[in-house]
């Protein structure tokens, strides 16, 4: 079924790279920053964007409207959807510019693309931060667009304020600007306490009306105190199993939910979720027939669009937690493999081409036994962590080794270019 929806994802996304990043070929054709902000890293991992989405981000730049806000689709062509005023976007579509700056250097690792747009995000954000109340937004956002469930808009809206923030933050450092750093951190964090104070609740551990996509943003764009944050999990686990583990999420809430999965470890819970035949989810669409992606979960006969790369996002699942390729340096210059396996799969491989050349991890679970086959380019260094579930006798090309660290039940161990492969037995052999 995941070959097949990764298929699927495919034909989606290269019936609408035509110019721009369309939501879809038909219909609209039209470039929504939102849409792109969900999908963008599974574009990223399945194909070289450089040239495409720097084009993406200059258009996003040139629509920009007088007073710095950034327009709902780009170009411009009038729609102006939850507006916080002067013809611009909803928060989270806004959200995509900077978004969309931010997965670029990590891919390729040329910061110019910071240095091109930088006066641009900061003009932005000047005028986001003209037109919030007591550092918080409430209608002027879409809410996790296409959730099944009751779209909590003042949580969404302040807290892509808040990302618009702390993206900065990090651009400021990259671009060595110590004191526009210090302004734009002290502004998330000013952000991040007000929406704390207000959509939080300290009992039960839920943001707002605890919806998943409610827990899944708030952990997505560090909302919790560090003191709260497992209650926060826990309310958003639970919110899952009241649906039966089936998720209900929107376009952001789904992509944001495998991020926030991957980084504390719950690769059964993301296996659980998109491995669903049944309504809600990709097994669905697969069983009832579709070819490429569909705009909503539920089938629509002719209102929505059965061709739309914004649930796409699980394909970035299955790059960075299923095969475990992630960039630990820009554009890979320091690469991590930590493969998450998951349910019944045995195997998983592919690889991801960056600009060093090919990261390959290809991995297998046979009778117990749990092997990692991976490959780090020349000029460049990687850290393999291998699962210590499977076992703590672990070898590389048959010779037993000690892991520099452990970390999180990983055995950790950093490594140069070239290939590797590491084994874990149940037993001494």
């Amino acid at each position: 079924m995941f070959n097949r929806l990764d298929t699927l994802i495919q034909w989606t996304f290269l019936s609408n790279v035509f110019s721009v990043q369309s939501d879809c070929p038909a219909r609209e054709k039209l470039a929504y920053p939102g849409d792109i902000f969900c999908s963008a890293g599974s574009f990223l991992h399945h194909y070289q964007m450089p040239g495409f989405y720097t084009k993406t981000i200059r258009d996003l730049a040139d629509a920009q409207r007088p007073q710095g806000g950034i327009t709902e689709t780009a170009p411009y062509v009038g729609i102006q959807d939850a507006s916080p005023g002067d013809g611009s976007g909803p928060l989270g579509f806004q959200a995509g510019f900077p978004y969309l700056v931010k997965k670029m250097y990590e891919h390729y690792g040329d910061k110019r693309i910071i240095e091109e747009q930088y006066p641009a995000l900061q003009k932005q954000l000047q005028f986001l931060s003209s037109r919030a109340k007591d550092d918080l937004f409430a209608a002027e956002d879409l809410g996790d667009h296409e959730s099944l469930d009751e779209r909590g808009i003042p949580l969404t809206a302040s807290v892509f304020y808040a990302l618009h923030a702390q993206f900065l933050a990090e651009f400021a450092v990259i671009l060595d600007k110590p004191a526009d750093a210090a302004e734009y951190t002290a502004l998330y964090e000013q952000i991040r306490r007000a929406v704390v104070r207000r959509y939080y609740q300290p009992a039960t551990g839920a943001f707002e009306n605890g919806t998943q996509t409610a827990q899944i943003v708030a952990l997505w764009a560090g909302m919790p105190d560090k003191e709260a944050e497992g209650m926060v999990v826990q309310a958003m686990v639970k919110a899952f199993e009241n649906k039966d583990w089936h998720l209900s999420t929107g376009i952001f809430g789904t992509k944001m939910m495998f991020d926030v999965l991957r980084d504390r470890n719950m690769s059964e819970l993301a296996y659980r979720i998109a491995d669903q035949r049944s309504f809600p989810g990709w097994g669905h669409m697969i069983a009832n027939g579709a070819t490429t992606l569909w705009e909503t979960w539920r089938y629509s006969d002719n209102t929505y669009s059965q061709n739309h790369p914004m649930f796409g996002s699980v394909g970035d699942w299955f790059y960075r937690s299923l095969l475990g390729i992630n960039a630990a340096a820009p554009g890979f210059r320091k690469i991590i493999v930590k493969p998450q396996p998951a349910g019944d799969l045995s195997f998983a491989k592919g690889y991801v081409s960056s600009l060093y050349g090919n990261i390959v991890s290809d991995w297998t679970l046979r009778k117990g036994v749990f092997t990692l086959k991976t490959e780090i380019p020349a000029n460049t260094a990687g850290e393999i962590y291998i699962p210590l579930r499977f076992s703590k006798l672990i070898k590389e090309s048959g010779k037993q080794v000690k892991p520099e660290r452990i970390e999180r039940e990983h055995a950790v161990f950093p490594v140069g270019s070239g290939k590797y492969i590491f084994t874990c037995y149940d037993k001494p052999v």
